[in-house]
């Protein structure tokens, strides 16, 4: 047993040292965040059409500028929103090209199609009473489109959009650079970008360069800044938590229980969380990238809080320190299954944190998603029945004080658990009725409840196992007397139950031990199922 545990301990520092060194070495790199990269994409047949993907952003109306002040001279882009490309260039394939006439001027159109999603029914020829989304010469004789171009249905009250940028291949030439061109929002929305063509020579063509979204207050996409305030506020919850909790530690830390320890390191990791991912927002917002390293570290320590909190209330469930001394048998199976749980954890959040913030979700996080809320359910199965098996105890046992904990324990739990099943339901109603994004502005508060529930939970259990000065009313304690507290209130009527009736149940023990002999075999009952 003592060799396995070594190999394990070894294996698992083996595990932690790779992970630090990719970390160190990821450390000086930047991801993209409300910067998007193009890097030699192709674009996809639609309809008569081709088009790419440029990206899609919530983004808030400009604001009007600040008359001779410092502020404005510093950063002149402060109070504007706007969609900037950045040394964008298309290059069409070599046959594409030399087909074309070396003396023609324009051999091939490239369209930058801005718009808001509630004028999507305005790009194509659905005004027209058509299918199409290039312009067809029978389209044309009306005047309403022109031959080759996108079918674009100009606003009336506002006729620059949805908003078109043209940039056309010249003679026989392989590439084609667009200007740098600056799409200023003044009205809050979601907005998309395509860049399109119509030309069937043109198939094959590819994109390169960027674009740079950026908001009022910073480049910190819409759907995205609220929760750099959220955040903010969290650290500073999680702050005073953390004080109550040390000033209680340290007044009663003669009394200290080892499930103490662990509940300090669980709230030391909300604080670095959160505050981690403040100034991940906030750095996102004043440069408009990402560097690896913050961004891995707060995955990380964010995976392995979320690890330690569902450990944490599965040993508690299980009765540690309270109904049995350590975890026996089991202990293997919570390391690998919170081992599991990590890495299935830090892989979503990676996937979903890292890269190209779009609106879009990525079809591999649907499937990483899988993994982690079967892992979710297995643990509350896992704790409601450990949760029943201890109760069983406790109440075979008399420990009046300790069955009264575990039952206002479970109580908050449950809960917990069915507000957990109903904002799961309500996230699932959200994106299906929300297919386009329009509710972008309500979006940050779906991550923001699971923080909220996940840190209600903590208050709950750091109330309930509070540090006192009499830590034998919920401590583990091999005397049968010891378990039972006179001050505890009975099952069935709840009295207190006095001296003279502990005796009497004392002396009853004495006459017979089917209680005991009950628990004892719940015991090996018990290990026999783990």
């Amino acid at each position: 047993m003592k060799e396995e545990r070594l190999v394990w301990s070894g294996n698992m520092n083996l595990y932690m040292c790779m992970y630090i060194l990719m970390i160190i070495l990821c450390s000086n790199n930047l991801v993209s965040a409300s910067i998007h990269y193009y890097d030699t994409q192709p674009f996809i047949p639609q309809s008569d059409a081709f088009f790419f993907h440029g990206g899609s952003e919530g983004l808030y109306a400009s604001k009007p500028h600040p008359i001779n002040t410092n502020d404005n001279n510093n950063n002149p882009h402060s109070g504007d929103s706007f969609i900037r490309f950045e040394t964008v260039s298309f290059q069409r394939t070599a046959e594409s090209a030399e087909k074309q006439n070396p003396m023609q001027s324009r051999t091939g159109l490239i369209e930058a199609i801005v718009f808001e999603v509630k004028d999507r029914e305005r790009i194509g020829g659905a005004f027209l009473n058509s299918s199409s989304i290039c312009c067809t010469p029978q389209l044309s004789q009306d005047g309403s489109c022109t031959v080759g171009e996108i079918i674009i249905h100009k606003h009336s009250d506002n006729p620059e959009w949805p908003r078109r940028i043209q940039t056309f291949f010249e003679a026989n030439k392989q590439e084609a650079k667009m200007g740098t061109v600056s799409v200023e929002i003044n009205s809050t929305g979601m907005y998309y970008l395509y860049f399109m063509f119509c030309d069937p020579q043109l198939k094959g063509t590819v994109i390169k360069g960027r674009t740079v979204w950026r908001n009022p207050q910073g480049y910190l996409p819409g759907k995205m800044a609220p929760l750099m305030t959220f955040y903010g506020i969290a650290s500073l919850a999680y702050l005073v938590l953390g004080l109550v909790w040390f000033l209680r530690f340290v007044k009663f830390w003669k009394d200290i229980i080892q499930l103490h320890y662990h509940i300090t390191i669980v709230i030391a990791l909300g604080m670095c969380e959160t505050a981690l991912w403040y100034f991940e927002y906030a750095n996102l917002n004043a440069t408009g990238i990402r560097p690896v390293g913050i961004t891995l570290w707060a995955v990380t320590i964010t995976a392995v809080k979320k690890t330690l909190s569902r450990l944490l209330l599965l040993v508690v469930s299980m009765g540690y320190g309270v109904v049995r001394p350590t975890l026996g048998g089991v202990t293997s199976k919570v390391l690998i299954l919170g081992l599991i749980y990590f890495v299935a954890l830090e892989a979503l959040d990676l996937v979903q944190h890292l890269g190209t913030v779009n609106d879009f979700s990525s079809r591999s996080m649907q499937y990483l998603v899988l993994p982690v809320a079967f892992l979710d359910a297995w643990f509350i199965l896992w704790i409601f029945s450990s949760l029943s098996r201890t109760l069983e105890k406790l109440q075979i046992r008399r420990s009046m004080a300790k069955l009264e904990l575990y039952r206002k324990f479970t109580n908050y739990l449950a809960v917990f658990v069915l507000l957990s099943i109903a904002w799961i339901g309500y996230e699932l109603y959200f994106n299906a009725s929300d297919k386009y994004n329009e509710l972008w502005q309500y979006a940050w508060i779906i991550p923001s409840i699971w923080t909220l529930l996940a840190f209600s939970l903590l208050v709950v259990i750091c109330i309930l196992w509070a540090p006192s000065r009499n830590p034998t009313r919920y401590a583990y304690s091999e005397e049968t007397g010891d378990d039972f507290d006179e001050e505890a209130i009975s099952l069935t009527s709840g009295v207190k139950v006095t001296g003279e009736m502990t005796s009497k149940l004392e002396r009853k023990d004495l006459k017979g031990s089917s209680s005991t002999d009950h628990v004892m075999a719940l015991d090996v009952e018990e290990d026999k199922q783990e």
